[in-house]
């Protein structure tokens, strides 16, 4: 359990700068070398790497260096886990606001009936 919550930690810290949820939507459409990736920015690669070493840190990420190129992909499974924890925490919140909605409708109803 304590893996879960630290890798997901991870995740949610790295994909926290919009940087880096830009590189992840780019790498969903396919894998990227580091120089394609890094092309859309206006920053210095050192600063862009730094963001890949977090997104690799955190396992949303992998890489692979093929001669002089340093290739990145996305890792589903981790990005699947951060997805999966949302919606546990989507359906959670909807079904307290369903419950709420239902109590407040039953309450007018009662009230109205009462009043009328």
């Amino acid at each position: 359990m304590v893996t879960f919550h630290t890798s997901l930690d991870a995740a949610f810290h790295a994909l926290a700068d919009p940087t880096r949820r830009a590189v992840i939507s780019r790498l969903m459409a396919r894998p990227a070398s580091v120089k394609e990736l890094a092309a859309p920015f206006a920053m210095g690669l050192p600063a862009f790497l730094k963001h890949l070493r977090v997104l690799e840190e955190s396992g949303l990420i992998a890489t692979e260096k093929t001669g002089r190129v340093r290739t990145c992909r996305v890792e589903i499974e981790q990005l699947a886990e951060a997805e999966s924890w949302l919606g546990e925490q989507r359906a959670l919140w909807q079904g307290r606001t369903d419950r709420l909605a239902a109590y407040v409708e039953t309450r007018m109803a009662r009230d109205d009936t009462h009043d009328g």
